[in-house]
């Protein structure tokens, strides 16, 4: 995976702890930069489905 080219928002920055995201074609993978060894791997579909998802509220549950 080190020949990935990771990327991360704009608003985050020169912040050390942020998400970061990358893609080799068949898979997205995510990772928080200050713990870059640990990477969630999925597809771009479940990716933008989950997206959808928070968008809509639909994890708002889980938000004490």
């Amino acid at each position: 995976m080190s020949q990935l080219n990771w990327q991360k928002s704009s608003f985050s920055g020169d912040k050390a702890d942020c998400v970061e995201i990358a893609s080799d074609g068949a898979l997205v993978h995510i990772r928080e930069s200050d713990d870059p060894t640990t990477v969630v791997t999925t597809t771009r579909a479940k990716l933008d489905a989950w997206i959808r998802g928070a968008k809509a509220g639909e994890f708002d549950h889980f938000v004490a």
